[in-house]
């Protein structure tokens, strides 16, 4: 066994983080063959935002992806992206739908489920981790990476102490913004392995330019895992490239046996596919491999930094950029510092604009805003800036209980409401994660089955004998 194991996340986070999440299921499905046969520890390939681009933008069942992945890579373990009590959607969900997600992901054919919360409050994340072990998972538990005066080292391995006893089976340093610097990650996972037993994960990203050092010191700590991406989709703001590591290691004691020819071919099927994306134009190499050490100063994530573009082309006050940029740090030290992950980097972002454009800090605010201040999506970080607090939400009382504790069990009512789509299980989770989206998609699948019984109905008709 190789000292140090790959995941590749070109079938998730590549795209994702370089090109909207819009690779087809049919662009994947020929690579599976070879990529199966290159001795990965695991293929991210389903969650994250795969879920909701599968339904919203390209037509397609995303339980339906995940079951083809699977067939294709029997060999392989897949791994998925979970946002704990979030699941795949942007609302906390009640314990018996987590439970019964994470129930269906694993019958579909995962085999890892990746669990994070956006606030590192793992409240958040029991009942998924409860329910990936009930199921026969792996559950790797993340620590969102991020900096700030309560976000040092020993907070962290203090948090990982407390993801080992919560009965993880690895723990995974997830640095979505590449703000984890090479000799940080050298230290960081040097203490992880002497305070826990469990295997450690790295996933970080190019985007400041530092990814490589970042992997190449965490491999000379001991790390167990690292997160690449192949180069047609690798690097900028996806992860460091694949082949770029596998070779860095060809000889060494951390050597990986993986083969760069095998690499190379499908290299070669994934720069076909990155080209059809930049040609539709959800791929702009000029932008997403680009290196922005400005992420370091103002910590915004690559999907964060797209975000706040689009607001601001949608005002009309792209010169605002660089104000709004200045203020997304002020408005995360108000709000207790969390980390800018998937829902706080959107919050965190979006009031930000609001304050500039406003002309008047929190004179608009969201309800998301509001939500995270009452304490509705987790325990924040760090104190609270009182005075905005009370601006934003008055007298509303802060809840500082885990929030899921307060919702009641929602699965039957569910599946009533979406009675008329159903056709199967898992269509009811596409109803709970995006309700105004897949009953769209619901109806366009209804629309295809009608065409195809048609066209089988005629030739039936044609083979009949006078």
């Amino acid at each position: 066994m190789p000292k140090v194991q790959i995941t590749d996340t070109i079938l998730r986070d590549g795209h994702q983080s370089q090109a909207a999440t819009r690779m087809r299921t049919d662009e994947m499905l020929p690579a599976c063959e070879m990529l199966d046969q290159v001795g990965y520890y695991s293929l991210e390939c389903w969650g994250g935002a795969t879920y909701d681009s599968c339904l919203r933008f390209l037509n397609e069942d995303p339980w339906e992806r995940l079951r083809r992945l699977r067939k294709a890579l029997p060999n392989t373990k897949t791994q998925m992206l979970l946002r704990g009590q979030n699941l795949l959607g942007y609302r906390p969900y009640s314990d018996d739908v987590v439970e019964f997600f994470v129930k269906k992901a694993v019958e579909n054919g995962i085999d890892i489920i990746r669990c994070f919360d956006a606030l590192n409050d793992l409240r958040n994340m029991q009942t998924a981790v409860k329910a990936t072990k009930k199921f026969g998972g792996t559950a790797e538990i993340a620590l969102s990476y991020t900096e700030s005066p309560v976000h040092n080292e020993d907070y962290f391995v203090k948090l990982a102490e407390e993801i080992e006893a919560m009965g993880a089976d690895l723990i995974c340093i997830k640095d979505m913004a590449n703000l984890l610097l090479p000799y940080k990650a050298y230290s960081l996972v040097k203490r992880l392995k002497q305070h826990t037993k469990l295997p450690i994960v790295l996933h970080t990203h190019n985007t400041t330019g530092t990814g490589d050092m970042v992997l190449l010191k965490a491999v000379e700590a001991g790390v167990d895992v690292v997160d690449t991406c192949l180069s047609p989709l690798g690097s900028g703001t996806s992860q460091p490239a694949t082949e770029s590591l596998v070779a860095t290691l060809k000889g060494t004691e951390y050597d990986t046996g993986i083969d760069l020819d095998l690499l190379a071919k499908l290299a070669e099927h994934f720069r076909g596919v990155a080209e059809r994306l930049t040609k539709d134009g959800w791929r702009d190499p000029s932008r997403v491999l680009g290196v922005d050490v400005k992420t370091l100063q103002y910590q915004v994530p690559g999907g964060m930094l797209s975000n706040l573009i689009g607001q601001l082309k949608q005002a009309n006050q792209m010169d605002k950029y660089y104000d709004v940029l200045a203020e997304v740090p002020r408005v995360r030290k108000d709000f207790g510092y969390p980390p800018l992950v998937t829902p706080t980097s959107q919050i965190v972002g979006t009031q930000a604009v609001m304050n500039v454009l406003g002309g008047e800090c929190y004179k608009m605010v969201p309800k998301e805003s509001k939500d995270l201040l009452a304490g509705r999506y987790g325990r924040l970080p760090a104190e609270v800036n009182e005075d905005v607090r009370k601006k934003c939400i008055g007298d509303t009382k802060v809840i500082t209980h885990r929030f899921a504790d307060d919702l009641p069990p929602e699965l039957d009512k569910l599946r009533e409401e979406m009675r008329e789509w159903y056709q199967a299980e898992e269509d009811v989770l596409s109803y709970a994660m995006f309700p105004k989206v897949a009953p769209k998609f619901f109806e366009y699948r209804a629309a295809q089955q009608l065409k195809v019984d048609s066209t089988m109905l005629n030739k039936a008709d044609k083979t009949m004998p006078v």
